[in-house]
């Protein structure tokens, strides 16, 4: 049986998400899908939309431009809030749908490119970052899933915190924000 290259890995865990989302999220009641923890943070609804919005604007895309422009040109800036204005109206079941017809079609479109681990080696500039890889890009994708994974779980422990009584105590995902 032939070794799992690194790029398959990435993509299989990618295409993982959408299902952890789904088992986690799906059928819960707005209480628990749209509190947040405070100013400036996402509550786990609006996380599937900054998903949704990354499949459209963001990994694929920075992929291509990779492939296209090189370091020559920099990424378009990634608008983290993005997410806001179109989804404000959708269900959660709907995003939750969304996002993952919408991973499997960026799942579909990199495998479509036939990456080599050349490619993984070509670099692009990122307007704050600098010069990054193809690889570390991919990476990143992996990694943004799993750190928003984690706040979802954070904010939903949290929805319950206040009922746990002397427990509290043994959690510090209770405390933790970021």
């Amino acid at each position: 049986m032939p070794a799992v290259t690194p790029l398959e890995r990435t993509l299989d865990f990618l295409a993982r998400t959408p299902d952890v989302l789904r088992a986690l999220l799906a059928g819960l009641e707005d209480p628990w899908v749209r509190c947040d923890e405070g100013p400036g943070t996402y509550s786990p609804y609006d996380v599937v939309g900054h998903l949704i919005h990354g499949e459209d604007t963001d990994w694929v895309t920075r992929t291509e431009h990779i492939l296209a422009h090189g370091e020559a040109k920099p990424f378009v800036p990634f608008d983290r809030e993005g997410m806001r204005a179109r989804d404000a109206v959708a269900s959660l079941a709907e995003l939750l749908e969304l996002f993952a017809r919408h991973r499997a079609q960026s799942l579909a479109r990199i495998r479509a490119l036939g990456l080599t681990p050349a490619d993984l080696e070509r670099r692009g500039r990122h307007p704050e970052l600098g010069m990054v890889t193809l690889g570390q890009l991919l990476s990143t994708w992996v990694v943004h899933d799993l750190a928003h994974l984690g706040q979802v779980a954070r904010v939903l422990a949290k929805v319950r915190g206040p009922e746990i009584g002397p427990w509290r105590a043994y959690f510090r995902v209770l405390s933790d924000r970021t």
